[in-house]
């Protein structure tokens, strides 16, 4: 509806346009109404002055099929019996249907509900509630944000598996702990997350870290969670569904199986798989130049050692640069020292609030 004073006001426009010569139908488009409505505009006026909208002072009458007070207050009786307490109206018609009754329709119902303020949740179980986006993990240093999956080894026995057992660090995507096992049980994961806490002394640390993984049942396990709790370390999960929130890990298990080392006729034996993923541990901690941390090794990264390494390279470019400046046409390449990784990234704005400001 169109208040009072803006009605007025468009009238006057629309006869000034009128009387310099403007057409009547195309100054009423103009100001965005139609002909018909600004003569009912005038039709409806008490004399030469333009009224307002009557529409809601209009007297309507009640529908003759409305419901009656006495019925209205029928339906708050019934749905507020001790049996008909926790239901909501798409159950309560029914069950009065078949015992003989019709009052209302549902819709009617919960039409009555919410002007007495009734329709809300109907029982004793919590209301859904929308979930939130998974938290975003920020990780600025090492052993603040581990990731951990377990991964199928094939064996030389048809149907035969060997699993193995893998932590991550996701600032310096160093493999802090790894175990190899031939059955998949939540009592090797839990003597996975007592070896890799030991080892890398989270005890001593100010904040213990954050760990991810998938919603595979051998990490969710109840004594898993027990573990958690017991050392101090928040659990993280992926959303249902998605595939990409435990990528850092699943990365880590495809460079493993197109390793030019990885028996693709299967494990002869647990030793055997075991003796494998030892040396692709060592090889990827200690030999593999990632990709996504600078082209440094994560053990280098997870000591810092990166640092120092990355300035040197700067330096390097930054020489052959002077020395023959026309192979360059802008900056050189970017050795800069990543200083955080992000888990399950939101916009870059409140990643970035979420990043603390070094001194």
């Amino acid at each position: 509806m169109i208040p009072l004073d803006h009605r007025q006001k468009l009238v006057r426009d629309i006869d000034q346009a009128h009387r310099e010569g403007a057409r009547l139908r195309a100054a009423c488009e103009v100001a965005g109404i139609d002909v018909r409505t600004l003569q009912r505009w005038r039709s409806n006026a008490a004399g030469s002055c333009i009224g307002a909208d009557r529409r809601p002072d209009a007297v309507r009458p009640v529908p003759a099929h409305a419901l009656t007070q006495a019925e209205r207050q029928e339906i708050l009786r019934v749905v507020n019996e001790p049996r008909f307490a926790d239901m909501p109206p798409a159950r309560i018609v029914p069950m009065l249907a078949d015992e003989g009754r019709y009052i209302a329709s549902e819709s009617s119902f919960a039409r009555v509900l919410r002007a007495h303020g009734q329709n809300r949740h109907r029982g004793r179980c919590q209301a859904p509630r929308p979930r939130k986006a998974p938290s975003t993990h920020i990780a600025t240093g090492p052993n603040q944000v581990w990731c951990w999956d377990i991964t199928y080894l094939p064996s030389q026995v048809a149907g035969r598996w060997f699993y193995l057992y893998l932590i991550m660090d996701l600032y310096s995507r160093q493999i802090v702990g790894w175990e190899v096992h031939d059955s998949d049980s939540a009592e090797h994961a839990i003597q996975l997350l007592r070896r890799t806490a030991l080892a890398q002394g989270i005890a001593a640390l100010p904040q213990q870290p954050v760990l991810h993984g998938d919603n595979g049942s051998t990490l969710k396990a109840t004594t898993v969670l027990a573990m958690l709790q017991w050392l101090g370390i928040k659990p993280s999960y992926s959303r249902p569904r998605v595939s990409d929130d435990n990528a850092f890990v699943e990365s880590l298990f495809k460079t493993a199986k197109y390793r030019p080392e990885f028996p693709v006729q299967g494990m002869q034996s647990l030793a055997h798989a075991r003796q494998w993923a030892a040396e692709f541990a060592h090889w990827y901690n200690h030999v593999h130049r990632h990709s996504g941390i600078q082209y440094v090794t994560p053990h280098q990264r997870h000591t810092g050692q990166d640092i120092e390494i990355l300035r040197k390279r700067r330096q390097v470019y930054e020489q052959a640069r002077q020395t023959m400046p026309a192979r360059w046409s802008r900056h050189t390449r970017n050795w800069h020292h990543i200083d955080h990784v992000a888990l399950n990234p939101e916009r870059i704005s409140v990643t970035d609030q979420k990043i603390p400001i070094a001194a």
